[in-house]
């Protein structure tokens, strides 16, 4: 695009009058000066040069970015109906995109197609699961079967049960764990106990002892982040194999936390009694078998 600039006109900062001229904001003018993509009478110039009357400005933007699509997964669905699907996640998987990595495949993408009537924000994904937890995720394929499950888990009528393998043998067979969570004051991109921070309680139920290990039966009654690990680490029980809360070397066979959704119980948007169960995932199962033997 060439810009003449005209007798009339006050002498003014390039990146100034090329904003104006060309409607487009200030900094991304600037930045397209400094990438080179800006002449003034065929020569280089800078963001500060003060234009003059009769002077020819030419602009070319930079070739638009076509973005890389990101893969849909390849999901296991063990329930579907009109109203949600509940799928089986596999470890590794995101829910939802984070920084960067455009190539991932992330399970919003997989909502995204399977929900009827399509929402601007996080598709039909109700709740979340951490990107190295697998097993049970439910997702909403319509605004009100989002709205009614969502409001379900707030008001804790959707049972979730997890499977998780903690470090060492708590005191207690069965016990509630009842700390408040927020963000950690030490590491900001964690979570902790906090005097003030939002409401948490978790139930656990002992089911099997190993040497060095106990595996526990879990069911979170809120669902705040990392609610399960944090709580049971503050307990003195860390999940095996989770570097974040736990001992930062894992142990061998594990690349991962042991923890796993194993069972939803719900009644769905439309009256039906729901209650899906998903087996542990193959590399939780093999670790649980060198246990055994």
């Amino acid at each position: 695009m060439q810009y003449i600039v005209p007798a009339s006109s006050e002498p003014l900062r390039l990146d100034v009058y090329l904003a104006q001229v060309a409607q487009l904001s200030r900094s991304s003018i600037k930045a397209a000066i400094n990438a080179g993509l800006v002449t003034v009478d065929g020569q280089a110039a800078t963001p500060n040069l003060r234009v003059a009357p009769g002077q020819t400005i030419t602009y070319t933007p930079a070739p638009v970015q076509t973005p890389v699509p990101r893969p849909v997964p390849d999901l296991t669905i063990l329930y579907s109906d009109d109203d949600l699907m509940i799928i089986d996640k596999p470890a590794g998987i995101s829910v939802h995109p984070g920084a960067g990595q455009p190539e991932v495949s992330y399970v919003s993408d997989f909502a995204a197609t399977i929900t009827t009537d399509h929402q601007s924000d996080r598709s039909g994904i109700v709740h979340r699961l951490d990107k190295d937890t697998s097993g049970l995720l439910m997702i909403a394929r319509t605004a009100a079967a989002r709205q009614y499950l969502q409001t379900a888990l707030a008001e804790r009528r959707i049972a979730k049960t997890y499977s998780a393998l903690v470090i060492g043998r708590p005191a207690k067979d069965q016990l509630t764990i009842d700390l408040p969570l927020g963000r950690d004051p030490q590491h900001p991109l964690r979570q902790a106990v906090v005097p003030n921070g939002r409401p948490a309680v978790t139930d656990y139920e002992v089911k099997t002892i190993f040497k060095g290990y106990t595996l526990l039966e879990v069911r979170p009654q809120t669902g705040r982040t990392h609610q399960i690990r944090i709580h049971l680490a503050a307990i003195g029980h860390p999940i095996a194999g989770d570097a974040v809360y736990g001992p930062s070397t894992r142990p061998i066979g594990l690349t991962r936390q042991f923890l796993h959704a194993i069972k939803l119980e719900l009644t769905g948007p439309s009256g039906q009694q729901i209650s899906i169960s998903s087996q542990l995932s193959p590399d939780l199962q093999a670790f649980l078998d060198t246990l055994q033997t």
